[in-house]
């Protein structure tokens, strides 16, 4: 990169979104009058998502390549059965959550507990319900900037119009209930057909299965980042969806279809991290466990503290640094780290982090891997 980005303090407070600013709509959909579905809060951190209602709160509205939120939902609340166009990935903050799919939600289900990432295959109904015994957090990331919205299940439709909730073709939640005209000029959504229902892929529970990464499937390189070799900088990448900024030429993620982002886990002790780099890609950090600080342009005065449930947005170009500064139950701090684009992201280290990495022997290759600084100077370039 060529041009520096700077983040101001101003730029920095507003791509901060803590737990406490995370605000709920509890009508974001048709189905928020059903029984069962009616207690059920959508949230809209990046980008507004699939929310059907004009009133939801969006913490930031620009185009990252890919949407964030977080359905919350009390024990036996349901999101009933709907389809997806692009990429919806479940991240779980705590709560035991059934998910099921197929057009009567009895093609398979799985239960999804504390820290799995879970993949919803696009063009497949699926659906969820709280089973845990407290509040529960699913938090979310939907591929593109411009999801199409969603398709609703046929008896989700029909339940919902006995409570006077219609659909638009153009996404509008219409409430007659509340005083809302239906529109003469916007045809409204009807169910889908069968013959479309006929068509869509099927999945089995060892398919679905293969989409979920559980806290027990992590496999964390300790050799992903040229900073791990230098002090300070010992994070552990696990890859998740997509190959991202892993520098480990041999760690492969779970999931490699695209996305339109890509998702890994950052572990690391109290004082290590990632040291200063940058790179060309919107990147949205969440934490998981612990407490972070992240640095931008290279200025401890541009720093920002994080705890679980925070995220933060880092522009593309910006230098930063994350710190793990206490951390979680499992001993180390956890951060998850999703990056847009389905290509793998190739990181600008800081002079003094390439400079302390090569005392060390390491080095990037041509290639973006890393590789011993006593090999790659034996090597001759090309004519």
């Amino acid at each position: 990169m060529s041009t520096d980005v700077n983040v101001d303090q101003t730029e920095i407070a507003r791509r901060t979104i803590r737990k406490t600013d995370w605000a709920p709509h509890n009508a974001a959909f048709i189905d928020c009058r059903t029984p069962g579905s009616d207690r059920k809060e959508n949230y809209a951190f990046i980008g507004g998502g699939v929310s059907q209602n004009a009133g939801q709160v969006i913490n930031l509205t620009e185009e990252h390549g890919f949407n964030t939120g977080a359905a919350g939902m009390p024990n036996g609340i349901s999101n009933n059965l709907h389809l997806h166009f692009t990429a919806e990935v479940f991240v779980n903050l705590g709560g035991e959550f059934r998910l099921r799919w197929g057009i009567d939600g009895k093609q398979g289900e799985y239960v999804s507990t504390d820290g799995d990432i879970i993949s919803i295959p696009t063009w497949i109904f699926r659906g969820f319900t709280n089973e845990g015994p407290d509040d529960g957090i699913l938090w979310t990331a939907l591929g593109r900037d411009v999801t199409g919205g969603i398709i609703w299940g046929p008896s989700v439709l029909k339940e919902a119009e006995s409570y006077g909730l219609y659909l638009t073709a153009d996404n509008q939640l219409i409430d007659t209930v509340a005083g809302d005209v239906l529109p003469e000029d916007v045809a409204l959504i009807t169910p889908i057909q069968q013959k479309y229902v006929d068509d869509l892929t099927t999945y089995s529970v060892e398919e679905m299965r293969g989409r979920v990464i559980q806290p027990g499937d992590r496999v964390y390189s300790r050799s992903a980042l040229l900073c791990a070799s230098v002090p300070g900088g010992a994070a552990e990448l696990s890859l998740a969806i997509g190959y991202g900024m892993s520098e480990d030429r041999r760690q492969v993620p779970r999931i490699h279809e695209p996305h339109s982002f890509n998702m890994a886990w950052v572990r690391a002790a109290a004082g290590e991290g990632l040291l200063r780099h940058r790179h060309d890609k919107n990147q949205v950090l969440l934490v998981k466990s612990g407490r972070w600080a992240v640095t931008l342009n290279g200025d401890p005065e541009s720093t920002i503290e994080i705890g679980p449930s925070d995220s933060f947005s880092v522009p593309a170009g910006a230098w930063r640094t994350f710190q793990c500064l206490e951390v979680g139950d499992g001993g180390a701090g956890e951060l998850l780290v999703v990056n847009s684009g389905d290509d793998r992201v190739y990181l600008e280290w800081a002079p003094e982090v390439v400079d302390a990495a090569r005392e060390a022997d390491w080095m990037i290759d041509p290639n973006g891997y890393l590789a011993p600084v006593g090999v790659m100077v034996t090597a001759t370039e090309d004519d």
